[in-house]
């Protein structure tokens, strides 16, 4: 395999258990760079734990995850995986921004400061380097009219699309979104998801899960059917959602389309 063959996101056998229970059971995905690749499927079936995976919020139990080559939360030394450190756990994660459902903005900070504190703390970026790059990002979220308002002041909506732009900030290789319209009221839903279309059109590698199939179908180079822990299917939209093969998958879309 050549080197513009490898994979950005190459998950191998990963599976993750909290006690008893086995929540993923042996995931292999490959992501290539550019690509969107959106997980759906059914709640409880491991999608939003997968994506906490890939950026070592949860600790897998076996297999690798490699990103951009590296594997994520260890250091491989002849042949073996040693655990790395926090603080460079903490450097691998500045490479994957990561939206979540529930936006997690520090509340006592402006949207503007929210931006900026991510490449001062951690990429150690000067202050007013990183103030020019918050105001272009707000900018481009359409939430620089709201730069200097608390996220207690902002809708749903636009605490979201400042939570894209935190992530951006950190020049990331790659964006993990967890259900980011799940918690909008539906008149919001449109401006998040067209943000994230702009991400995709210049050719930002996304991995998200959702329930917007519109968007899937749009957006999506691949669509990934997970259940039970498992992938069920995957493919390209075009042809999961035209022509479903597993069982599962046609129960799911009959039930959503």
């Amino acid at each position: 395999m050549s080197g513009t063959d490898i994979p950005l996101v190459r998950a191998i056998n990963v599976h993750k258990s909290f006690g008893r229970l086995e929540v993923l059971k042996g995931i292999n995905l490959d992501v290539k760079s550019g690509q969107v690749v959106c997980l759906l499927g059914p709640s409880g079936g491991g999608k939003s734990t997968f994506l906490r995976c890939l950026n070592h919020l949860e600790k897998i139990d076996r297999g690798t995850i490699f990103v951009d080559g590296k594997p994520v939360g260890y250091r491989m030394n002849q042949g073996k995986f040693y655990e790395i450190r926090e603080r460079e756990v903490a450097l691998q994660r500045a490479q994957i921004g990561m939206v979540f459902q529930r936006f997690n903005l520090f509340s006592n900070r402006t949207a503007l400061e929210n931006v900026i504190e991510g490449p001062i703390q951690v990429l150690k970026i000067d202050p007013k380097g990183a103030r020019e790059t918050a105001v272009r990002l707000l900018e481009r979220v359409g939430m620089m009219d709201w730069a200097d308002r608390y996220p207690a002041q902002l809708s749903g909506g636009q605490q979201q699309r400042v939570a894209i732009a935190r992530s951006l900030a950190m020049n990331p290789k790659l964006m993990l979104f967890d259900e980011p319209t799940s918690a909008l009221d539906p008149e919001l839903v449109g401006d998040v998801l067209s943000v994230m279309r702009s991400l995709a059109a210049d050719g930002m590698t996304m991995i998200v899960v959702t329930h917007e199939i519109g968007f899937a179908r749009e957006v999506a180079d691949q669509a990934v059917f997970m259940f039970d822990g498992v992938i069920a299917e995957e493919g390209r939209p075009a042809d999961v959602f035209s022509n479903p093969r597993h069982e599962r998958t046609q129960q799911f879309l009959s039930k959503v389309l």
